[in-house]
Formats: C-alpha cells, structure tokens, sequence
C-alpha cells in the first residue's frame, strides 16, 4: 500500500520512527509529512532513511507535480501520530496551511490519528468537540493510552504504541481485502516437551513465518485463529494487536492439536506453520532429575499425534489444508522429492517447504519456500522477507480455492 504518515511537533514523535519502520517491514511504499515542529523533535535525515523515499515539509516544493494533492490522491492509507491538540484543531477546521494540511483535504483514503498531549488538553471542551467532528466525518482514532506523560505528568493523552497503531491502520485499511470474509487457523512457534519442570524436548523454530502468515491473513481481510506455540521474543507483539486475529498460547503437540482442532472447526483455510515435536517424553518426572539421584543417559520416547493428518481426516467440506515441511536435503531435488512425498502421506492441498541447516531456515529474517500443490506440482516458488513468502503462500491458496469451486 502507498501510505502517508503526518507527523506533528509533540515529543512521542520519535515513537513514529518505529511506526514508520514496522509499515516498511510489512512491505509498504511509506511516505513521511513531517510539519516543520516536528523536525524540531526528529530531522529529516531520519524520515527519508527510515521511511526509504524522500521528505518534502512545503506546499511550494515540487510544484510541477502538484505534490499537496498527488500525496492525497495516491495514498491507500493516512496514519497522523502524534496528533496533538493543535493538529486535530486544524483537522476539524479543515485548514490547509501546510503540506499536511493539504495532504489530508485531497485524499479520500482512510484517515487514522493517533492523539498525543497532556492529560488536561486531552479533556479540554475543545479537544473532546474536535476529535466528535472528526469521527462523524469518518476518521479513525486510535487511543490515546493511559501512562506516563513528559514532566512527570501520568494520565490520558500517552500516544499508543506503535505496533497497535501499525496493526489497526492496516487492519481499516484492508478490510476488504481478497481474503475477506474468510476464517483461517494458523499454528505457529515450536513445542516443548517437557523432561521435567526444568528441561524439554524443542526446536530451533522462531514462529515469525507462521506469525507472518497470520499478519498477511489478517492484512487481507480474513478473521484468524492464531494459535502459537514457543516463539522468540517480540514475534507475537504485532499479531497480538491485531484486531482480526485471535492469539491463543499453547506448549506441548497434545495442546497444540488440542487447539487447532477447536480453531480448525469454523475455518475456511487451516494452516500447519508449527513446527510440532513428534516425539514426547514417556514419564515426565515430577521434580528435576539431579546428576546425584543417579545417571541420566536413556529417555524413553512415545510418538506424539500426527495433527496434520488428523485435520485432513476431520476436515469439513469446503475447507483448504495447508502443511509446512522444513527439510534438510542434498539438492532441491531431493527437497522436492521429500515435499511431494510428505504431502501425498499428509493428504494436504498444499504444502509449503524449506529447506533449513545448521546456518539456513531457522531464526533467519529471509526464507525460500516452494510450494507443493495436489498434483504434486510446484504452484509457486517465493524467496524474500517471511512476509513476502506469506503473500505468496495466501496467493497460491487462492489459486488453489478458485481451482476447486
């Protein structure tokens, strides 16, 4: 998406520099307006290398492409924070006296504010009639938080944080995306087995290409069923936020299939990302076992449940199954041998691969994926970000829903 963010002269600026960089990572073209106070908090050096496009503050810079209304007209989503008092003042009066100001009258894309000030202008009979004009004509206000203000100060008026502003501009931005109307389940993360209340039975997973694939779900207008096991830090801190996506934690393969049965029953689209320990511990001991209670050298291993294959043999009627396999394997033909032969055993539509190594897959920002389809054809072949690999994976699950209506 082509996206404004307006940036105005109050201090939670410098938290729009991380509410720039996560619209960036999702993939957007971003475009900064700062007002001239607002450089007076963040320079413009910062918005172009964050933002990654060049920063005109003027009316009367770039003329010949009438950029006051270009800016408006190609935008799909204006996202202002701060908003102080001052800015949504101005918005309610419809003053146009700056390249923001100009911005917001020549757009007719969706707006959101996300309102910063003291506790005092926030109450303020005029601030409170503001924000009134402002959501009668249709703009989207999100917060402000109750918290720690500048001078000491506590109360209403905080600026929410950024992943909450990201996640509910781009969940009222794409309310009508192609996947609207659809419900998804995603697992995602690795499970833990436990040995005794200090160690278990895991994997190298991280969960960001199964969070990612909820994101871009949920991005594209379906409502999604997150069900997660154990991720790295900070992966769920956008997903959690997000208004169409219903995060529930689990631990173990048992909970996990446990879960996405209960997700799996109402959705549309099932999608296995978790990376799901096939073996758990006998008897887990009750007490951690000590080196001075004797030598631990053997664990007796039980197999756990094949949740995917249980899916498909419950799947209801209409419904698309989508598994992911991370492979170690000589060449990609071997990889691809492994992919098709795991889907055939599966009985999935599609199934997604990668391959992972001791230095490759796991915990890595970028992934190669090739995905599988039921005539054990390679429908799609996706490398970049875990977000672009996500857009790919859903693309190709169209494909897959408009070949079998």
């Amino acid at each position: 998406m082509f996206i404004v963010v307006g940036v105005t002269g109050g201090i939670a600026a410098y938290k729009t520099v991380q509410l720039v960089r996560l619209l960036v990572l999702e993939g957007h073209d971003v475009h900064v307006i700062p007002t001239e106070d607002a450089l007076r908090f963040v320079g413009l050096t910062t918005w172009e290398a964050i933002s990654r496009n060049p920063v005109t503050t003027s009316v009367h810079e770039d003329v010949s492409e009438v950029r006051h209304v270009a800016l408006g007209r190609k935008a799909d989503l204006i996202v202002v924070a701060p908003a102080t008092a001052n800015t949504l003042a101005s918005m309610a009066a419809g003053l146009a006296d700056d390249l923001l100001g100009t911005t917001l009258l020549a757009t007719s894309a969706p707006v959101v504010v996300a309102p910063a000030m003291h506790t005092e202008m926030w109450r303020h009979p005029a601030t409170v009639a503001n924000i009134q004009t402002l959501r009668s004509r249709g703009v989207h206000v999100v917060g402000p938080a109750d918290g720690p203000l500048t001078g000491g100060d506590s109360g209403p008026g905080r600026m929410s944080e950024p992943e909450e502003i990201a996640a509910s501009a781009l969940a009222l931005a794409s309310a009508e995306g192609d996947l609207a109307g659809l419900v998804v389940a995603v697992s995602t993360g690795g499970t833990r087995e436990p040995i005794d209340p200090v160690r278990y039975v895991g994997n190298r997973s991280s969960g960001r290409q199964g969070a990612e694939i909820a994101l871009a779900a949920a991005a594209r207008g379906a409502h999604v069923r997150l069900v997660a096991a154990h991720v790295d830090d900070g992966v769920l801190a956008t997903a959690s936020l997000h208004p169409r996506i219903e995060l529930s934690r689990i631990a173990t393969a048992g909970e996990l299939g446990s879960a996405m049965r209960e997700a799996a029953a109402e959705a549309d689209v099932v999608v296995m990302v978790a990376a799901v320990a096939d073996y758990r511990v006998a008897d887990v001991a009750p007490e951690k076992l000590r080196k001075e209670d004797g030598p631990l050298t053997t664990l007796q291993l039980v197999e756990n449940e094949d949740i995917l294959a249980g899916l498909v043999a419950t799947r209801r009627r209409g419904q698309t199954i989508v598994g992911f396999a991370a492979e170690t394997a000589a060449n990609e033909e071997e990889l691809l041998d492994r992919a098709r032969r795991k889907r055939r055993r599966k009985g999935v539509d599609l199934l997604v691969v990668n391959e992972v190594g001791w230095d490759k897959g796991f915990e890595a920002s970028d992934n190669h994926v090739a995905v599988i389809d039921a005539r054990d054809e390679v429908a799609a072949e996706a490398s970049g970000t875990k977000r672009e690999v996500a857009d790919a994976v859903w693309d190709a699950v169209l494909a897959a829903r408009g070949s079998s209506a």
